[in-house]
């Protein structure tokens, strides 16, 4: 295996066709996959959180450099416990998400923790299609403080999988995502680009300003909330530079709902705030955002009402 022997994508001139083709990028809760998916693209695309499945949809991103157009698409986690009570229509969606993306791409990228391999991560393992290229990203490699000791974890992970490459990173790290470019798109099919040359995902703004209004939710919430909660838009309307939201966040309980809602209001104030915040910057003018929220019983396990919220 090599890193370093492919074309510089942002050099542009190596490659005598342009290339285009679907990457997944897969792995259990918590790799930070988002988080490099944000990184691939040069702009945020998928939400963030250190509250595992932050993310529950499949989140296409895209990087257009030189020759080649890479389509990444991000993926939920894939979710080990079917029967989490009151989750268990939730989980059985978001793992088909997982599914579903991988039989479709031209290469898989698996992103493990470096110097990590854990039953959840194999069960994930387990998923891609034989003979699928597939690259092992040891990811947060900033985190091991011996390099050496990932010699024979390396090896143990070869025996597992006939991965095409083997790339260690910090999805932080500028200089670590374009060598993941330069890896990445030799295995690109030879075929015109799939967008245009400026976008940078599929995803509309109502969509962004659902899961950006969720990211704000988990982040200011933490542990006190569970993951079985989401956010609805009501409404979004584009005055001119105006964007009018409305969105609802579903919880569970009532109890759930006075999480969210905090002493006076305070929470629910900085969560829409902090949403506001952002998603005038993403979308480049001013943002007018009300946000409510409800409960909603049962919601995580309810399959038509999944549908009714956006899951596929």
């Amino acid at each position: 295996m090599n890193d370093s022997t492919t074309a510089d994508p942002a050099a542009g001139g190596d490659m005598p066709e342009q290339r285009c083709g679907l990457v997944a990028i897969v792995g259990r809760p918590n790799v930070g996959k988002s988080t490099l998916l944000n990184a691939l693209v040069g702009q945020k695309v998928s939400i963030t959180s250190r509250k595992a499945q932050t993310t529950r949809h499949r989140i296409t991103g895209i990087r257009s450099a030189g020759e080649a157009q890479f389509v990444f698409v991000d993926t939920p986690g894939f979710q080990t416990r079917h029967t989490v009570k009151g989750a268990g229509a939730l989980n059985r969606n978001l793992n088909k998400t997982v599914q579903s993306v991988m039989s479709d791409v031209d290469v898989v990228l698996f992103v493990v923790e470096a110097g990590r391999f854990g039953l959840d991560d194999a069960k994930v393992l387990s998923l891609v299609p034989p003979g699928k290229p597939t690259l092992l990203i040891a990811n947060k490699l900033d985190l091991v403080r011996r390099r050496a000791e990932l010699a024979p974890w390396l090896k143990s992970m070869q025996e597992r999988h006939p991965f095409a490459e083997f790339v260690p990173l910090a999805a932080t790290s500028d200089d670590d995502v374009r060598r993941l470019l330069k890896i990445v798109q030799p295995y690109l099919p030879e075929q015109p680009w799939f967008y245009d040359e400026e976008a940078l995902t599929d995803r509309s703004d109502r969509f962004l300003a659902s899961e950006i209004i969720r990211e704000k939710l988990f982040r200011l919430t933490g542990d006190e909330l569970p993951y079985t909660s989401t956010v609805v838009i009501d409404e979004f309307k584009e005055e001119g530079a105006l964007r009018r939201i409305a969105a609802t966040i579903i919880v569970e309980r009532e109890a759930h709902k006075g999480m969210v809602i905090g002493d006076k209001g305070e929470r629910l104030k900085r969560i829409g705030t902090d949403a506001r915040v952002e998603l005038e910057r993403l979308m480049g003018g001013k943002v007018f955002l009300e946000i409510w929220v409800k409960v909603r019983s049962g919601w995580a396990d309810d399959e038509a009402r999944l549908k009714s919220y956006g899951y596929e």
